[in-house]
């Protein structure tokens, strides 16, 4: 499977890839559910930027890090160089020396999209003014557990 380098929205993903992610997905969840460890991300570090503040959001990509075996870094924009006035472009390249992906959750879309054009490392969309891939894929896959395959 070709994974996209950066999830910013859904509607990049062909429909394979959107069924292997969902797979993957009720493959890990099943084997949390029963105990059975998941290390596919052992050793990897993920930058969580929030220009907006999200519990939920927080919460899900620090457990899943956690459960995946990787740890989660959680970085509010203000406090970090891009509330000093940094560039996009130099915080993301900065940015990628040190961890192995980012997500980001801000108010405007474009922004994550300079941050991904200026990233060496994968970009995961939080939530945007535009999209909110993360939430779909969720709900994708909390629709085919409760009601079965849509096709």
């Amino acid at each position: 499977m070709r994974v996209p380098k950066h999830l910013l929205r859904l509607h990049q993903l062909t429909a394979q890839e959107l069924e292997s992610i969902l797979t993957l997905a009720r493959v890990i969840k099943d084997k949390t559910r029963r105990g059975v460890p998941h290390r596919s991300l052992e050793g990897k570090v993920l930058a969580m930027i929030f220009e907006k503040a999200s519990t939920r959001t927080r919460v899900s990509f620090e457990v899943g890090m956690y459960q995946l075996g990787g740890t989660a870094i959680y970085l509010e924009a203000h406090t970090t160089q891009l509330g000093r006035g940094e560039s996009v472009a130099d915080t993301a390249r900065v940015m990628s020396r040190y961890v192995d992906g980012v997500m980001i959750r801000a108010y405007s879309h474009s922004a994550v999209e300079e941050f991904a054009a200026h990233s060496s490392v994968p970009v995961i969309n939080g939530l945007t003014d535009r999209f909110h891939p993360c939430q779909i894929l969720g709900d994708l896959l909390t629709i085919q557990e409760k009601l079965g395959d849509p096709r």
